[in-house]
Order: structure tokens, then C-alpha cells, then sequence
């Protein structure tokens, strides 16, 4: 077992880019609105878990359904686009008929928001190329950080203000949208060739 710290933190900064966690707090505070609260413990450990889970199995398991990387994360552009266009229009495509955090908590923010098609086949770019326990110390330390935002993302609301988070949920908005269409226009470009 050679854990290299060099390793450890390009994969980590890659998945912190991947996950933009700083990015997605006006969303984050979006799903504390509609849910009311959000369990921060149980999807940081959700969405860990998954990124886990994928980097041993997600390439056997896309193989195993008949589904390629690049299929799997145009889906995914799918979804970020979806939530950018809440985020830029201010209006809700997502509906879900329980109330409660536990839902809102796993879906979507466990998953795809944080544990998502961009982060999943990230972490099966890095396996290709990095030691798997760099990967996964790489991966608690973004947990780490996801779960310390997710918890003081009320206190960040309140530093900001309301205009604030209108003015930075529509700016974040139009970058998830860029970051959909890049995902879509990559992997659509590997499918098709």
C-alpha cells in the first residue's frame, strides 16, 4: 500500500473542481427552503459512499447494464441542465410528492448533485490513473468538505443576504448550464465516433 500525498492531492483537487461544491450552495439552500432541512451527515455519507462504491464497480456495472461512460454521463449533462434551468428561469421542474429531508437529502443532492455523472466518471478517469487508496482519501477529504459547507450553508445564506443569493444562484446557474452543455458536447463526441 503506497499512499502518495502528490496523488492524493491532484485527486482531490480534481474531484473538488468535479463536485464544485462551493458552486452549488445557492442550490444547496434552494433544497434547504423546499425540504425545510437537510440532513448534511446523511448525504456527505450518501454521496461518499456512492463515489466509493463506483470507483470499484462502476465500469463492471455500466459494462454489466449494457451502458458506456459516455452514455451515463449524457444522462447526467441532462439532469444538470434541468437543475441550471431552475436556477437561471427561478421555476421548478422537480416536484416530489413527500415532504420530508430525507428525500431531499439523497436525491439530488447526495445524488447527482454531489455524487453525480461528473464525479463518477472522474473517479474512473483517476482509477486509470492514480493508486485506488489515494482515490479514496482523496474522496473522504471532499466529503469532509461538502459536509462542513452543507452545515453552514444557513450561516453562509445570512452573510450573503437574499439579493445576494438570487444574484449568485442565477451566476451559478448559467455555469452549471455551460457545464451540462461541455458534458453533453464531450461525451455525445465520443458516442457518435
Amino acid at each position: 500500500m503506497q499512499l502518495d500525498p502528490k496523488e492524493i492531492f491532484t485527486a482531490f483537487m480534481v474531484l473538488f473542481a468535479v463536485i464544485d461544491i462551493i458552486g452549488n450552495i445557492p442550490i444547496i439552500i434552494d433544497l434547504r427552503k423546499k425540504a425545510g432541512h437537510i440532513q448534511s451527515e446523511k448525504a456527505s455519507l450518501i454521496a461518499g459512499v456512492i463515489m466509493v462504491v463506483f470507483l470499484f464497480v462502476g465500469q463492471s456495472l455500466l459494462s454489466l447494464i449494457g451502458i458506456d461512460v459516455n452514455s451515463f454521463a449524457v444522462a447526467g449533462a441532462f439532469i444538470l441542465f434541468f437543475i441550471a434551468l431552475e436556477m437561471i428561469l427561478g421555476i421548478t421542474l422537480y416536484k416530489d410528492d413527500e415532504e420530508g429531508s430525507i428525500t431531499a437529502s439523497v436525491f439530488p443532492l447526495a445524488f447527482p448533485l454531489i455524487a453525480g455523472p461528473g464525479s463518477l466518471t472522474t473517479l474512473l478517469s483517476l482509477r486509470a490513473e492514480f493508486q485506488t487508496q489515494n482515490i479514496i482519501i482523496a474522496i473522504i477529504i471532499n466529503v469532509i468538505f461538502i459536509y462542513l459547507v452543507l452545515k453552514t450553508s444557513a450561516r453562509i445564506e445570512r452573510f450573503i443576504g437574499k439579493n445576494g443569493i438570487s444574484i449568485i444562484r442565477k451566476v451559478f446557474g448559467v455555469i452549471l448550464l455551460a457545464i451540462a452543455v461541455k458534458l453533453f458536447a464531450t461525451n455525445i463526441k465520443a458516442m457518435l465516433i
